[in-house]
């Protein structure tokens, strides 16, 4: 099955009071055990009460996939409704504030209270995670280092959070700026090999840093319980389509270069650096930006730099029959993001109405909406 490149979506969301759309900082009663019972092991909380996740079972097609994700989203939302919540994906809430934020009580979560105190407080952000199943689990060091030159084009494509705490941050995805703030996130380290990988985590395990290698949260990083590499720098999508799309293309990603041993072989500490400038410029301007590309020492569109990607795995993708799903980032690139979606709502609510407050509420109802759509 290995050889299907099997994969998996996990998708962060916020409950949220359905009349208001507030993030819902205490659950009512209920609630979570009637999520469980009708989402079963799909669903599980997050290390603030006010998110969950969402995951789906291994698939080998986009569209069945993008129809799990339908159901669970459906099924999940119609529980909410139940209770009087609501569930929105972004990767930020526009007007949440993170003073104040409960914890969800277990030993896992709460050993990273006590030990990021603030930081993870903060944490009120949401993700995408992507899971792809490699034929050999040994070569998930090899192929994470040489995918790190294209971390930025999955955070442009994914941007979700334009606000902060009811502010407009001038940035199209904030979420990786607050997230960043914890330790073990952001590029991956440049390990030549699984060995060396190892060897780090071992070390911080011997040193009771971390319990195990899931408390090394990188953009891209080897999952501990899955032969699995994990995309995790993508905001939290609110469209399905969205998502499927950039699952699509991670897939395909990861399939051309096990088959394409020699691409990227020799990134190195220079790529990383660029790859880091990138990553930044993808969070600030989204697909509006442009990228540094240093084998040709200028400046790249988002626009280019993501058909370039497209082009290069679409063999893989028609291989996995994936073609279709991805061919949508193609779409996002050139229409927007969520994020681009969520600043033309506040702009016209706000030039409509002339009060901020109406403006953000307009927001919040549209990722509401677009999240069951």
């Amino acid at each position: 099955m290995s050889q299907q490149y099997r994969f998996g979506i996990e998708e962060e969301f916020f409950v949220v009071d359905g009349a208001t759309k507030a993030v819902q900082r205490r659950m009512p009663s209920g609630f979570s055990e009637a999520l469980t019972a009708e989402l079963g092991a799909s669903v599980s909380g997050e290390l603030l009460q006010a998110q969950i996740e969402i995951a789906t079972q291994p698939a080998t097609t986009a569209n069945g996939a993008r129809e799990e994700l339908r159901q669970l989203r459906r099924a999940g939302g119609e529980v909410a409704a139940r209770h009087g919540l609501a569930f929105i994906a972004a990767g930020t809430h526009p007007t949440a504030t993170w003073d104040g934020a409960r914890a969800t009580r277990t030993h896992r979560y709460d050993g990273l209270m006590n030990d990021l105190k603030m930081l993870g407080e903060r944490n009120m952000v949401c993700g995408l995670h992507v899971h792809v199943e490699l034929p050999d689990p040994d070569d998930r060091v090899d192929v994470m280092r040489r995918l790190v030159p294209y971390v930025p084009h999955f955070i442009a494509l994914a941007t979700s959070s334009p606000f902060w705490g009811s502010k407009q941050t001038g940035l199209m995805g904030y979420r990786l700026a607050a997230y960043d703030e914890l330790p073990r996130t952001g590029l991956p380290e440049m390990f030549e090999n699984n060995a060396d990988y190892e060897r780090y985590v071992d070390a911080l395990v011997s040193a009771r840093a971390i319990s195990d290698s899931s408390y090394v949260w990188w953009a891209v990083r080897p999952s501990r319980k899955l032969p699995t590499l994990e995309l995790r720098a993508p905001d939290s999508c609110t469209r399905i389509e969205d998502t499927v799309a950039i699952a699509a293309l991670y897939r395909a990603l990861v399939r051309f270069l096990v088959r394409n041993p020699h691409h990227n072989r020799d990134v190195g500490a220079v790529d990383r650096a660029i790859a880091a400038e990138n990553k930044w410029r993808a969070q600030r301007y989204g697909v509006h930006g442009s990228f540094v590309d240093l084998a040709q020492r200028r400046a790249v569109s988002v626009r280019d730099a993501v058909d370039g990607l497209v082009n290069l795995v679409a063999e893989d993708a028609e291989a996995l029959a994936c073609l279709d799903a991805l061919l949508h980032v193609r779409t996002i690139a050139e229409a927007g993001t969520s994020a681009d979606v969520q600043l033309a709502v506040y702009q016209e609510a706000q030039h409509r109405t002339g009060n901020r407050s109406e403006a953000f509420t307009a927001v919040k109802a549209w990722l509401a909406e677009a999240t069951l759509q």
